[in-house]
């Protein structure tokens, strides 16, 4: 009798035993997956930050911003092993993802709160538009080929970036019902500044454009330039020179021929 109560109990114990463990495996198969790219978006994010003194995003919460935005997520699957690679990639339609320094250093030159309002030209992969989302209270960004903008769309949803509005079509007008914006950001060349994005811009907003012509071969280059809104008129700074796909749509169909609001030459206190 002894005996066979000994045996009960040692078949009691290693059942609770073996409970535990199958309750532990459970556990820590509903744990979150371990981010395997983490290694290669800091190592990416630290080059940007450390590029030659006057070239190079010192903002913290832009840095931080890109160490939490997973770029792998925003390409294509033939590029994904690319993705933390400092350069630009091809995301299809000949358009690409822009490489990481531009991202972060025109995201930088918004200045951005996390009360603004930012519209966005030319969503392409959703990256851009990821970063702006977690530095800014509203994202809108809008995209002219329609592929492109439901694949980004379907992106940022999956991800969680609930403050992000996509929008497919001609980002040449904006997005006037939305209209004023903090700040505005283009990510392809109009040959001038369309006008009725700076007229959708509040009086103190920022713009971040590249500006020049169509690119014919590898000595072309636009420059990318600082806009900023005064209740003067407006301050144009230029800041590097670069390279981007064309703005397509109206930008393309005519020249801008509305009068140009009043510039102010830089630099000027204000």
């Amino acid at each position: 009798m002894r005996l066979r109560r000994f045996f009960q109990a040692v078949l009691m114990v290693a059942c609770v035993s073996a409970f535990a463990c199958a309750a532990g495996n459970i556990k820590k198969s509903g744990a979150a997956p371990k981010d395997e790219w983490l290694g290669k978006r800091l190592a990416m994010v630290d080059l940007i930050a450390n590029y030659s003194q006057s070239h190079r995003v010192t903002d913290k919460t832009v840095i931080e911003a890109m160490k939490k935005v997973p770029r792998h997520r925003f390409v294509p699957s033939d590029v994904v092993e690319r993705a933390y690679d400092d350069t630009p990639l091809m995301i299809g339609e000949g358009q690409t993802i822009s490489q990481p320094f531009i991202v972060g250093y025109m995201t930088e030159l918004l200045s951005l709160k996390p009360s603004d309002k930012v519209l966005e030209i030319g969503t392409g992969s959703g990256y851009q538009a990821a970063v702006l989302s977690l530095l800014a209270k509203e994202v809108y960004t809008i995209e002219i080929i329609e592929s492109l903008g439901r694949r980004a769309g379907a992106a940022l949803r999956e991800l969680g970036y609930k403050n992000v509005k996509v929008k497919i079509g001609d980002g040449y007008r904006g997005w006037p019902e939305n209209a004023p914006f903090n700040a505005v950001i283009v990510t392809c060349a109009p040959e001038d500044i369309p006008k009725p994005l700076i007229d959708q811009l509040k009086t103190g907003g920022r713009m971040v454009i590249p500006v020049g012509r169509q690119l014919e071969d590898m000595w072309t280059t636009q420059e990318l330039i600082v806009l900023i809104k005064t209740d003067k008129g407006i301050v144009r700074e230029k800041k590097l020179d670069v390279r981007f796909v064309s703005m397509t749509g109206e930008a393309q169909r005519k020249p801008e021929q509305k009068k140009r609001p009043q510039e102010i030459q830089f630099p000027q206190q204000f």
